[in-house]
């Protein structure tokens, strides 16, 4: 009893995976793309300032509307999306395993017939006619001299 145990837990512990809720991008994914602050985007140059208030104002909504809409989007779509993204990816891998592998497979097996009855051909025909022409350009010497 204690064997089925221990491999029912190795099972759910092979489809339970634990995530980390501080570090959410570890492979790094988003680092160049979506890392948008007040500043890559609202800048103002040298001699067309705003009043300071109004700047900080801008500052705090542009970064608190930032913030929560994406969480109300998250909350919104993101659920609806990872379902589809999940779909899409087991799709993706089903196929990949068993169709695109076995046509390879079945591929390679079956070109390996094609290619030799293409090299036997190409033996028969090209051999003989390089070894000619191999044989004709070999009596002939070349010889360079500067002339001054």
């Amino acid at each position: 009893m204690s064997e089925e145990n221990y491999v029912e837990n190795v099972v759910r512990d092979a489809l339970t995976k634990e995530i980390d809720l501080v570090e959410r991008d570890p492979k790094h994914l988003n680092d160049d793309v979506v890392k948008v602050d007040f500043e890559d985007v609202i800048a103002e140059p040298e001699g067309t300032h705003s009043f300071d208030g109004i700047w900080k104002a801008s500052f705090t909504t542009f970064t608190v509307s930032k913030y929560w809409f994406y969480r109300l989007l998250s909350a919104l779509i993101g659920i609806p999306l990872s379902l589809i993204w999940g779909i899409y990816f087991a799709i993706l891998s089903f196929i990949h395993i068993w169709v695109v592998v076995p046509l390879i497979k079945s591929y390679l097996i079956e070109i390996q017939c094609v290619s030799r009855v293409y090299s036997i051909c190409i033996h028969t025909c090209c051999d003989p006619l390089f070894d000619a022409v191999g044989k004709m350009f070999s009596s002939v010497r070349v010889a360079f001299r500067k002339e001054v």
